[in-house]
C-alpha cells in the first residue's frame, strides 16, 4: 500500500504528540495533576475544552471503526492510550489508521 503525504503528516503528528505532552508530564509538580488541570481559569477552560473534544473524538472514532469495519480491539487500544499516553498522540494515530483503511477499501 502506498503511503501518502497525509499519512506521513498524521504519523509525524502522533510522534510529536507523545513528546510535547510527556515532556511536561515528567516534570516535577507542586500540586497533583488534577489540581493542575484546574489551577486557574485558563487551565480550567482548556481542560474542559479538551474533555469535550476528546469525548467527541472517541464517539466519532467508535462509529468510524464500525462504519469502516476496522478492529474494535484497535479502537479499545486507542481509547486506553488516549488517557494513558495522550490524545495528542491517539487522535492523529487514529486518523492515520483510518486513512490507510480508506485507501485499502478504495483498491
Amino acid at each position: 500500500m502506498k503511503t501518502t503525504g497525509l499519512q506521513f503528516l498524521y504519523g509525524v503528528l502522533a510522534i510529536v504528540g507523545v513528546f510535547v505532552t510527556w515532556y511536561f508530564n515528567l516534570q516535577p509538580m507542586e500540586m497533583s495533576y488534577i489540581e493542575g488541570l484546574y489551577a486557574n481559569p485558563a487551565a480550567s477552560s482548556f481542560t474542559n475544552d479538551l474533555i469535550v473534544v476528546v469525548t467527541a473524538f472517541l464517539v466519532w472514532s467508535f462509529v468510524e471503526t464500525g462504519r469502516l469495519k476496522m478492529s474494535y480491539g484497535l479502537w479499545a487500544a486507542i481509547f486506553v492510550f488516549t488517557f494513558v499516553i495522550a490524545a495528542a498522540m491517539t487522535v492523529p494515530l487514529f486518523m492515520l489508521l483510518r486513512e490507510r483503511r480508506l485507501l485499502a477499501m478504495a483498491d
